[in-house]
Parts: C-alpha cells; structure tokens; sequence
C-alpha cells in the first residue's frame, strides 16, 4: 500500500465539482485522509448548495483511507500555524489540515494555491 496522504477542503470539493485538479485527488483518494475538521467544512460546504444531496460526499468518504479526530495536539499545532500563515490567510480550517499532515509526517493535497510557498514539516502538492 501507498503512503497514506491528506486532503485538504478544497481538494475534496475539486473532486466533489468535477474542477481542475479532481484527476489528481481521484488518483490519492484510497491512501487519503481527512482530518474530522475538513469533514466539518465538507457538511458545511454541502449545507450552502442548493439541492445538493449528500450521496457525493458520503461516496467521497467511504472512499477515504480515514477520517482522523482533531486532538490537541493538532488544535495546539494549528495555532502555532497562525504566526507562519497569516499574511496568507489560511483559515483554521486549513491550519488543522496542515497540523494533521505534520503530524502524520506525510503530504498534504490542496488547491489553495496560497499554500504554495509555505515553508512547513509537510510537502504540500497543488492540484491545479
């Protein structure tokens, strides 16, 4: 098996739209995780779309590796990230994401391009 990954929101909502770069997270999907954060953010992306039943999402979910609690551990590293990412102005959202990849010691997956020259414990991969 693979080398597990993280998906960040946006990576997720890439494949859910059929955008630009959802080829390279279909290609990721059974070695990724998720931290339960971004699972959140999907439901919630998910409540603001008119007529969108959760069928999508739910398939995108079992399709996952896993769906990782937020610890605190992660809520502590996710703060610590603000200082580092603020003028790009990640959200907490993406901070807990990135928290979840350092500590998995792994690669994160986004299309938030605002993440491109962070310089963080994780390889960060733009999918477009």
């Amino acid at each position: 098996m693979s080398e597990s990954v993280v998906l960040d929101t946006s990576a997720v909502i890439a494949l859910l739209e059929e955008e630009t770069g959802a080829e390279t997270v279909r290609q990721v999907l059974f070695n990724a995780v998720l931290s339960a954060v971004t699972v959140a953010e999907l439901y919630t992306k998910l409540s603001e779309w008119e007529g969108r039943g959760e069928k999508p999402l739910l398939e995108i979910l079992f399709g996952v590796q896993k769906v990782e609690p937020f610890t605190h551990a992660q809520a502590e590293a996710a703060g610590r990230l603000r200082a580092a990412t603020r003028s790009k102005g990640l959200s907490l959202g993406d901070r807990c994401c990135l928290a979840l990849a350092m500590e998995m010691e792994t690669d994160v997956y986004t299309a938030d391009r605002a993440w491109a020259d962070l310089d963080l414990a994780c390889r960060i991969h733009l999918i477009r």
